[in-house]
């Protein structure tokens, strides 16, 4: 017997339990006759026992689908190995309910071992941001060298410094605003940078 009969929809999700007193030696009796090779008898224990299989199954693994998978799998397991099932050990339905029981755990731990490697993919290949802390101290621990750097010059010097590199006008607007000639406006701009970089360390 190569598969089974799916789920069917809707399965109930309640009793899980055994089967009542009537059922049990039905079970196994459909279950000895299976291990002879009887696809029918092996149909009939499915019938009867598949809604508690799903329903347990469900309760494991909190998935309609993986509950499906889980069930197919554990009554193809059933199947294969219904030879080895034992009457004076426990019921059928024991004995299945707990192969669909183990099925579903092994899922579980499956899913999370997969979801697990995942998250640890993404970490690894995540690119990892600045230090935006440090960079904000940085950032401001230059500003405040830069003001204070800014302040020791001349007044000529640190006004056309401050057009030019803080104001963002060029050489041209730098005379038109001061009222100097370009050439001026130039050295002024020139003196005041070149004392800027000594005061800094900035070769």
């Amino acid at each position: 017997m190569d598969h089974v009969r799916p789920v069917p929809d809707g399965a109930p999700q309640g009793d899980l339990g055994a089967p009542s007193g009537g059922d049990a030696p039905r079970l196994a009796d459909l279950l000895r006759r299976a291990a002879l090779g009887d696809e029918a008898a092996f149909a009939e224990f499915y019938d009867a026992t598949s809604a508690r299989s799903y329903g347990l199954a469900l309760r494991v693994v909190r998935n309609p689908a993986h509950a499906e998978e889980v069930t197919q799998e554990a009554y193809l397991d059933a199947w294969r190995s219904s030879a080895r099932f034992d009457s004076g050990r426990g019921s059928a339905a024991g004995w299945l309910l707990t192969i669909v029981h183990r099925k579903a755990v092994d899922r579980v731990r499956s899913v999370e071992a997969a979801t697990a490697r995942d998250e640890g993919w993404n970490r690894d290949t995540t690119p990892v941001d600045h230090d935006q802390t440090a960079e904000s101290a940085h950032a401001s621990l230059d500003a405040a060298r830069v003001r204070n750097a800014v302040a020791t010059l001349t007044d000529v010097q640190r006004r056309a410094v401050e057009l030019a590199y803080f104001g963002g006008y060029t050489h041209t607007e730098v005379a038109t605003l001061l009222d100097v000639p370009l050439g001026t406006a130039k050295t002024r701009i020139r003196d005041g940078l070149i004392r800027l970089r000594d005061l800094m360390g900035v070769s």
